[in-house]
């Protein structure tokens, strides 16, 4: 998508949501809805889930936060058999990749070859794993667009075509600038809004015993930006705006990290030692992390993939 095209329909966007936020946050509080306990989560998700013994086909869900270098990384990553697909859009939400509401920029972010439609996706029983996520802010898509109630359907129609596939939610972040504060709120979004207006919910809803895994990206930048930034930088990444291209869109290098975390969940495999010299979606060398800079990526990816049970590998709770 033509990037100016992208942050001026970003700042429209923006625009008419600070516009509303007033009433909106008055009016309109973030629902509570039945969702499974600590204790059923902590039963659910207790036996890690096995390594897959093949590559994996994929199909992701989402919007700008997927886009389509991450993918591509991550295929890489994989290596030969790895096979994806994908549907996005411009701040999309799950319900607008259902069918109900308008995709926005579909036909520019879909001009791919990996482009399929999501509905006939999950249905066809083709994939591997369904990796999916929500739109941002993600307490507006809970406020106003079901999040619980769609990440529900999809995951029926998924089992429903293929009882083996594996679902996975993709937790992002925010922007830079956040007024509660970029490191707050991730420390805290993870449980209030991803799990307890999201997972739970739609678990809750789901045949008892439906596992949906977490990839905890939001939570694994975080714990890049600390380390990186305590230390005055590492190799060529001097702080958290190193990582992305304006205050909520990754480039090159939060691309490759993001990766990492995905592949680290999907392959139940530590990514240390993997590539760091890789090739964006169009074939173009992308920018690449220094050697040292990689290694870290590495090691924090793995790590705080093992600090989450939901994310179905072994805990390690001193992560």
């Amino acid at each position: 998508m033509n990037r100016s095209r992208f942050l001026a329909l970003g700042a429209a966007f923006i625009a008419l949501a600070a516009g509303a936020a007033w009433w909106r946050l008055a009016a309109t509080p973030t629902p509570t809805l039945p969702g499974l306990t600590d204790a059923q989560m902590s039963a659910l998700y207790a036996d890690p889930l096995p390594a897959p013994d093949a590559p994996m086909r994929v199909f992701h869900i989402g919007h700008s936060l997927v886009n389509r270098d991450m993918p591509a990384m991550l295929a890489q990553l994989a290596g030969d058999g790895h096979r994806y697909e994908s549907q996005l859009g411009s701040f999309a939400t799950l319900r607008a990749h259902w069918g109900d509401d308008p995709l926005i920029d579909a036909e520019i972010w879909n001009a791919s070859p990996q482009f399929r439609d999501a509905r006939e996706a999950v249905s066809s029983g083709d994939y591997d794993a369904i990796i999916l996520t929500e739109m941002l802010d993600i307490r507006d898509a809970l406020r106003f667009h079901d999040s619980p109630g769609y990440l529900t359907k999809f995951a029926q129609a998924s089992l429903e075509a293929a009882p083996e596939t594996r679902l996975f939610l993709y937790e992002t972040w925010h922007w830079l600038d956040d007024p509660e504060g970029w490191l707050d709120r991730l420390d805290a979004d993870l449980a209030r809004y991803w799990e307890a207006g999201l997972l739970r919910p739609a678990l809750y809803n789901l045949p008892e015993g439906t596992r949906i895994h977490l990839i905890p990206a939001g939570q694994a930048m975080a714990a890049l930006v600390r380390e990186i930034e305590s230390r005055g930088g590492v190799g060529n990444v001097r702080d958290r705006s190193d990582l992305f291209s304006d205050q909520i869109h990754l480039n090159d290098l939060g691309n490759y990290f993001v990766a990492l975390v995905h592949y680290a969940v999907l392959y139940g495999s530590s990514p240390e030692g993997l590539p760091h010299e890789l090739l964006r979606a169009d074939g173009t060398q992308a920018h690449a992390p220094s050697a040292e800079t990689a290694r870290l990526m590495q090691d924090v990816a793995w790590r705080v993939a093992k600090r989450f049970p939901a994310t179905g590998l072994p805990q390690d709770s001193q992560s």
